[in-house]
């Protein structure tokens, strides 16, 4: 994914931090610890290791900021997962809920050209049905 390699478990802090400011005005440490479901500390963790990287921008105490490649990778994340959802959801008709689980656990592991073939498949299915 792009230059920067992060694990599947730093592109979900990612891709919330993405859809909680697309939300809210500002993005607190909290806010993603509550989303997520996980503890402030795991948060904190995952927050300095998107610091180091530099996806991400936070002032002490301060609000969490994408930066442009974060936001670029989020981005990526988030289109890969609504477009594996729309794919199992109106291709093989499964339920939303378990189309949602089972987005997240491939999104991550999905390679670029399967993705690409995917949305040309969607793309022609769309047209024909």
């Amino acid at each position: 994914m792009n230059q920067i390699d992060i694990s599947p478990s730093l592109q979900d802090y990612l891709e919330t931090i993405l859809n909680l400011s697309n939300e809210y005005e500002t993005v607190r440490v909290t806010d993603l610890a509550q989303e997520m479901n996980v503890a402030k500390s795991s948060v904190h963790q995952a927050v300095t290791q998107l610091k180091k990287t530099g996806l991400v921008e936070q002032e002490p105490y301060g609000p969490l900021i994408l930066t442009k490649e974060g936001e670029n990778i989020a981005t990526k994340v988030l289109e890969k997962h609504h477009l594996l959802v729309k794919f199992f959801t109106e291709v093989l008709d499964v339920d939303y809920d378990t189309a949602q689980k089972d987005a997240c656990l491939i999104e991550h592991s999905i390679s670029p050209v399967t993705v690409e073939k995917l949305i040309n498949f969607l793309e022609h299915y769309i047209q024909e049905n």
